[in-house]
């Protein structure tokens, strides 16, 4: 593309499949580097990867050769197939249906990449949903709480994951 120069940086968040925590530490890298390849494909700029068990924190140079929404239909349909194909759980893995998209200026890119680098230790402080609603209300965007995603349920006496 000739001429056309661009500058933007998207921050892309979603979720396992009714926010079960099943993406597991011993393979979570392989993961991410599967979704940078896909990322790279479309000739994006992955800056930096990283989540929980129960949710992804994508942050991209985003080039205006594809929209966000082909891209991360592209993500949350391949890396499934990728993950289900290697048996890394016993279940079906998928991805909750939606995303959050959040776009910054070049001079909030170190932080936000620190911020995403720094998950396991931000999450110790605050749940996903808190994250997820600060980043909302931050970008002033306009959402119905029927369709935020799901919080996490938990048995009160053992404290495991209830199944949905």
């Amino acid at each position: 593309m000739a001429n056309i120069y661009t500058q933007i940086h998207i921050q892309s968040v979603f979720t396992v499949q009714n926010r079960d925590c099943i993406i597991h530490k011993s393979w979570k890298d392989e993961l991410y580097k599967y979704i940078t390849s896909i990322i790279q494909n479309h000739n994006h700029k992955v800056l930096a990867v990283n989540g929980m068990p129960d949710h992804i924190h994508i942050f991209f140079g985003m080039r205006p050769t594809q929209s966000t929404a082909e891209l991360m239909q592209d993500i949350k349909a391949d890396s499934p197939k990728w993950i289900n194909q290697r048996k890394l759980i016993k279940t079906k893995f998928s991805w909750q249906e939606g995303y959050g998209a959040f776009s910054y200026s070049k001079s909030q890119v170190n932080n936000v990449i620190s911020y995403i680098r720094n998950q396991e230790e931000h999450h110790r402080k605050k749940t996903f949903l808190e994250e997820y609603q600060e980043l909302l209300e931050k970008f002033e965007v306009d959402y119905a709480e029927q369709y935020i995603f799901k919080p996490i349920e938990y048995d009160k006496d053992d404290k495991k994951q209830i199944a949905p």
